[in-house]
């Protein structure tokens, strides 16, 4: 039985990072499938291999039923291609990349996914924000702001502290993720 695994976090909380991390050690080792996110941001600008699409394409696909979850957020579209419930028929255990406003959509559409949350200090938060180079101070404010906002305070959500070392949090994702895969093979 595959399961989808919803990775939510604040911006710069490492969530990237993290399951890039785990990617890398998985390494085709394991029936696991990483869904891009389709989204209206420029590519090469952080950390995410995501597809860019205008945002008329992006338009077009929700009209054609073209993505299993999709959401908007700091002025961008976000969206999960279809391919993940193939992925999941086959026995594939899929990790989502996924938005925290939108998960309660999400497990309407998915009830038994595993919710991860991978936080950090805001200190932290901040710092990585502002290296990414992405955004200006004002708009870091912002996003520090809308993380104090939302809830993280989940049900049935494991969590991950991403204060320390990539490898620390990285292996904990994968030893989440790869006993959950030897619980359902």
């Amino acid at each position: 039985m595959s399961k989808l695994f919803y990775v939510i976090g604040a911006s710069g909380a490492g969530k990237d990072t993290l399951m890039n991390y785990v990617r890398t050690h998985i390494n085709g080792s394991e029936q696991v499938a990483f869904a891009h996110r389709y989204i209206t941001r420029p590519p090469f600008t952080g950390n995410e291999n995501h597809v860019y699409l205008s945002t008329d394409e992006f338009l077009l696909r929700i009209n054609a039923g073209l993505f299993a979850l999709h959401w908007e957020s700091h002025n961008q579209h976000y969206g999960i291609g279809l391919e993940i419930n193939a992925w999941l028929e086959k026995g594939f255990n899929v990790i989502v990349n996924g938005s925290r406003q939108y998960l309660p959509i999400a497990q309407q559409l998915y009830p038994a996914m595993k919710v991860i949350l991978i936080d950090a200090k805001p200190e932290i938060i901040a710092e990585r924000l502002a290296s990414r180079g992405r955004e200006s101070t004002a708009d870091i404010e912002k996003r520090m702001a809308r993380t104090a906002e939302i809830d993280t305070d989940l049900k049935n959500c494991v969590k991950i502290q991403n204060n320390g070392s990539i490898e620390e949090a990285g292996n904990e994702l994968l030893n989440i993720i790869s006993t959950t895969q030897k619980i359902y093979m």
